[in-house]
This record gives structure tokens, sequence and C-alpha cells, in this order.
């Protein structure tokens, strides 16, 4: 048994055609094409988030360190 769902999706004209070009040109399945646009979609957002993260990371750390810093120089002074 698979686990496997189906959908339904409403998509533009254009990108019908470009599916129904690609699925032929590929010799893959439309809702194999689909899937695999969904999960390349997924990873996609999955790294933008990550980079958002560790830029947000980078300025906490960055300003955890100029307050360490500082606070240091006070008490050498």
């Amino acid at each position: 048994m698979r686990n496997k769902k189906k959908i339904s999706v409403t998509i533009d004209n254009e990108i019908f055609e470009a599916i129904e070009k690609a699925a032929e040109t590929y010799k893959m399945a439309k809702s194999q094409l689909a899937q695999e646009a969904f999960s390349m979609w997924f990873k996609k957002k999955t790294r933008e988030l990550m980079a958002e993260g560790y830029v947000a990371m980078a300025t906490e750390d960055r300003e955890f360190t100029e307050t360490a810093l500082d606070a240091q120089k006070e008490i050498l002074s």
C-alpha cells in the first residue's frame, strides 16, 4: 500500500502548458513532476529560513560580544 494522497490544484494556462511540455520532455508523470517541484520549494524555503536565523544569531552574538567587551573595559579601567 502506498502512502500517497491525491490533491487538486488550479493553475494558470501558461504553467499548465509548461508542465505538459516538461512531463513529455522528461518522460515523467505530471504528479511526479509536481512532487519534485513541491519538494524543491520546501527545501528552498527551509534554506531561506535557516539563513535568516543564522543572520539573526550573528547579530545577537555580535551585540552580546560588544556588551561583554564594554563590561571588560569598565572593569579594567
